[in-house]
């Protein structure tokens, strides 16, 4: 006999565990695609001719269309599901991802990255509205920090895996092994997964219980003018949208110009060059995991606001002060290392920020975390532009670094204006 809801007796099922394998698989796929580009960028401007500046326009090329298509797409997600939207999403970045491998010119090469950032466009959003249906708000911190390792994870390790397939293929053929990948992960993806826990065949009642406690259950999906008004004319808004924007653009300079920074500044060698350009990414798994931890911990010891907030403004501080010393040190191990702590550093923050959007989102976090996201991939945009805008003026690989430091603090400022326990919208 079936258990009911009102029988202690009934175990929940798992099957949430298997909708965050599902999205750890999503965002390993997604830095697969994403920074398979930096590792593979002397070979492709090699071949086709390409100067610093010009791979400074097609990495940016990416972003801008990241941030031009994020809150749409995030916004559609909201209102039809990220089962479909998802897969529309990982099947357009596929293509394009083995698009790139047949680019012939720069011209060619800025179209494809920037439709292939079209294609990616609201991801991160969209895994974050599945974690808001599927994940109770306790472990939502926990399980973002578990999203963003295997992202980070596969970003670290990507330079390495990049290497070894380019004994047997070329770049273009790369570009083809990880598109393949993509449309592997989306066929799976909608076969198995429902949006909501009460769609899904698996889920029994005490599951489906254990998640719905505590959220709202079902749909509104306003539009409209008063709809974006509410959004952006919101108090928390607007310091959730700055405070993310030094992440994206610290991280960004660590996927493109980091490995060029240590060549060129401080000297390193082949071997060293592998290792220390994929640090900040190794060590940013462990950031993401404990730092999703903490949240939760200090959420569940001292509420929302310390939770999310204090934990997010003192990883930021430590992220800018150990960015402005890598700046100082001459020691080039040393500024390696630092830049890699302050790396990690923010990402200790991204379980606070992404779980934030869930506690003032709610039904709408799709659109809410596209929000703070846009604003990170505007600093996306405008991040290996400054690098090379930095270097004509001034001559010198450390200024990037004091600009970032200055980032990190001032996000740490944002922090202090946000209240995650007060809703946008409802």
């Amino acid at each position: 006999m079936n258990s009911s809801p009102g029988f202690p007796s009934e175990r929940p099922t798992r099957v949430r565990f298997g909708v965050v394998g599902f999205c750890v698989a999503l965002a390993v796929v997604t830095y697969l695609d994403r920074a398979c580009m930096a590792t593979l960028a002397p070979d492709i401007m090699r071949d086709l001719g390409l100067s610093k500046n010009q791979m400074s326009v097609i990495y940016s090329a990416f972003a801008l269309a990241y941030a031009i298509f994020e809150i749409p797409t995030a916004w559609w997600a909201d209102r039809w599901g990220t089962r479909r939207v998802l897969t529309r999403i990982v099947l357009w970045w596929s293509g394009f991802t083995i698009l790139t491998g047949a680019a012939w010119n720069f011209a060619s090469l800025v179209v494809t990255r920037f439709l292939f950032g079209a294609g990616e466009a609201g991801a991160w959003p969209s895994a974050a509205r599945t974690f808001s249906r599927w994940i109770p708000q306790l472990e939502r911190g926990t399980i973002q920090g578990i999203f963003f390792s295997g992202a980070h994870l596969s970003g670290g390790v990507t330079p390495v895996i990049v290497l070894g397939l380019l004994q047997v293929m070329n770049w273009r053929a790369v570009f083809v092994v990880f598109g393949v990948i993509g449309v592997a992960w989306s066929i799976a993806w909608y076969r198995w997964f429902r949006d909501e826990p009460a769609e899904h065949p698996a889920v029994n009642a005490a599951e489906r219980a254990k998640i719905e406690a505590g959220r709202e259950v079902g749909a509104d999906h306003p539009t409209g003018g008063a709809y974006w008004r509410r959004l952006f004319g919101h108090r928390n808004t607007i310091p959730l949208c700055l405070m993310y924007l030094p992440n994206s653009f610290a991280f960004y300079f660590c996927i493109t110009w980091l490995p060029t920074f240590l060549k060129e500044k401080h000297g390193f060698d082949a071997l060293s060059l592998g290792f220390f350009s994929g640090l900040p990414l190794i060590m940013s798994v462990a950031g993401d995991l404990f730092g999703g931890v903490t949240t939760d911990y200090v959420t569940r010891r001292f509420g929302l606001r310390l939770g999310r907030c204090g934990v997010g403004a003192a990883a930021y501080v430590l992220a800018g002060g150990a960015m402005v010393l890598a700046g100082f040190v001459h020691a080039p191990l040393l500024a390696a290392s630092l830049i890699a702590v302050s790396l990690a550093a923010s990402m200790f923050m991204l379980g606070a920020a992404w779980s934030t959007c869930q506690d003032i989102g709610g039904r709408h976090t799709g659109v809410v975390s596209a929000a703070m996201n846009t604003s990170g991939q505007i600093g996306s945009v405008f991040s290996p532009l400054m690098v090379t805008f930095l270097l004509s003026r001034l001559g010198d690989w450390n200024a990037p670094l004091f600009v970032m430091g200055g980032l990190f603090l001032m996000g740490a400022v944002c922090w202090a204006l946000i209240d995650p326990r007060e809703r946008i919208f409802d």
